[in-house]
C-alpha cells in the first residue's frame, strides 16, 4: 500500500536519519490517554503529537469540535518534532488509525510527500520484537516549507451548495446509530447532513487476534465501489478525526475526495442548517 509501512520495515529503518516517528495515540473520551500511554512506553525514537492541543485548535462558535489549527501553528508543531521537507514521517497508534490518519491527512494537506502510517500500530511493532522505551529522544528542529493543497479541504458553504446533488456523494463516517439520529453522545443535535450516505469508519479495519489493521485494497475497493458512480466525494464525521482513516482508505484505492474538516459539529453550529434523521 502506498501510504502504509509495516512493523518489519520500521524496525529495519529505525536508524535512518530522515525518519521521524510520531506517536498519535489518543482517546476522544479521555484527553490524558495519549500522554499517559506515551510516558508508559513508546516506539524507540518516537515523539508525541497531541491530537487535541496540537493537531486541533481551540473550539469557537464555528469550526467544529476539533478545528484545524492555523498553518503557522501546524508548521511550528511539526518543526518542533524535527520534520523537514525531506523527512520520512511514520505515524502510529494502537491500530485503529484515527490519530495517525489525522496527522497523515494534515501533512498531506500541507504538501508533505513522505508520510506513512504504521500498519498494526505499536502492538504489531512490539509483537515482532521492536524496541519500546520510556526515554524521550532529543530532536533537532526541522525546516518545513508549506505547499498548501487547498483543494483537499472544503467548508460548510461548499457542502451546503451540494446537498441533494445526485452527482455528489456526501459521506458520513460515523457509526450508523449516530448517522440515523438514534443516539448522540457528544453533539447538541442528532442526525446527519441531508442527503449524506453512511460509511462507518471502522468498517475499513480488520481485527485479527485483537490486532487492528486496515483491510486489503481489494476489500476496500469492494467496500467503496458505489462511490465510483459519483463525480465528487466529500467526507465528514463528527469533528474531523474519525473521517481521517476513510480519507486514507480512499487515497489507497485512488478515489478522489474532499474533506469537510469541520464536519457535523460545525454543520450544526449554524442554526439554519437542516439535519436529517432516519
Amino acid at each position: 500500500m502506498s501510504n502504509i509501512v509495516n512493523a518489519k520495515w520500521l524496525k529495519e529503518n529505525l536508524n535512518n536519519e530522515k525518519l521521524v516517528i510520531v506517536d498519535c495515540r489518543f482517546s476522544l473520551m479521555d484527553k490524558e490517554y495519549g500522554k499517559r500511554s506515551y510516558e508508559s512506553s513508546h516506539i524507540k525514537g518516537a515523539l508525541r503529537v497531541d491530537i487535541e492541543t496540537e493537531l486541533s485548535d481551540k473550539v469557537s462558535t464555528h469550526g467544529g469540535r476539533h478545528p484545524l489549527p492555523t498553518i503557522d501553528k501546524l508548521k511550528d508543531v511539526f518543526e518542533k518534532i524535527g520534520i523537514s521537507n525531506d523527512s520520512i514521517v511514520v505515524a502510529y497508534d494502537e491500530g485503529d488509525l484515527a490519530g495517525p490518519s489525522r496527522l497523515w491527512w494534515i501533512l498531506k494537506y500541507l504538501g508533505h510527500k513522505e508520510v506513512y502510517i504504521l500498519a498494526g500500530g505499536i502492538n504489531d511493532f512490539e509483537e515482532i520484537g521492536g524496541e519500546l522505551t520510556c526515554e524521550v529522544k532529543k530532536v533537532k528542529k526541522g525546516n518545513f516549507k508549506i505547499n498548501l493543497q487547498e483543494n483537499m479541504k472544503v467548508d460548510m458553504e461548499y457542502v451546503k451548495d451540494r446537498i441533494n446533488n445526485k452527482k455528489v456523494a456526501l459521506v458520513d463516517c460515523r457509526e450508523n446509530a449516530r448517522y440515523k439520529g438514534e443516539v448522540e453522545p457528544v453533539d447538541k443535535k442528532a442526525g446527519h447532513i441531508p442527503s449524506a450516505l453512511n460509511y462507518f469508519w471502522m468498517d475499513i479495519l480488520d481485527k485479527n487476534n485483537d490486532l487492528l489493521n486496515i483491510k486489503s485494497k481489494e476489500s476496500l475497493k469492494n467496500h467503496f465501489k458505489d462511490l465510483n458512480n459519483y463525480e465528487e466525494v466529500i467526507i465528514y464525521c463528527g469533528s474531523g478525526i474519525t473521517a481521517s482513516p476513510v480519507s486514507l482508505a480512499l487515497n489507497e484505492i485512488e478515489i478522489p475526495y474532499k474533506f469537510y474538516t469541520g464536519s457535523f459539529s460545525d454543520w450544526i453550529s449554524y442554526d439554519e442548517n437542516q439535519v436529517a434523521t432516519i
